[in-house]
């Protein structure tokens, strides 16, 4: 089998990238197997000298939609974001925001009192406070 040169051209190689992202985001953010989408929520987990913080950010969800449950220092968020239905359709001309599941486990980085934990959302921020189950202290040792 003989090869041959060929031209090199900018302007396929370009398309040819164009492709391979077209065809990487199409696998990212369609949803598998024809299913719904799943929204992980951004976080931020903190500690402070007695307990576990987490703030999740899940505007547009009911508190009564939300669900938390905590088990071997997991903190495990599910929620729904439901469509809002309106009589009127015909002269729609985008629908950008999210509805879904909204899904998020959370390793927690010391061992807490699951049992006493304390969740409030306001704003489209849920808080999470879970006690911690030690407090350390500081302890200086002599060396005899």
């Amino acid at each position: 089998m003989k090869k041959g040169l060929s031209i090199w051209s900018p302007i396929s190689e370009v398309e040819r990238v164009r492709r391979e992202f077209d065809k990487l985001f199409d696998e990212f953010f369609s949803p598998a197997n024809g299913s719904e989408y799943t929204f992980i929520p951004a976080v931020d987990l903190y500690e402070t000298d007695t307990d576990v913080v987490i703030k999740a950010e899940i505007p547009g969800v009911k508190k009564d939609d939300i669900e938390i449950s905590v088990k071997d220092n997991f903190v495990h968020l599910k929620a729904e974001k439901k469509e809002e239905v309106e009589e009127k359709k015909e002269n729609l001309h985008r629908v950008e925001r999210f509805y879904g599941k909204v899904e998020r486990v959370i390793p927690l980085p010391v061992d807490v009192k699951s049992d006493q934990a304390k969740a409030e959302y306001k704003d489209g921020v849920l808080e999470i406070r879970i006690p911690k189950e030690k407090v350390s202290k500081e302890t200086k040792i002599k060396i005899l």
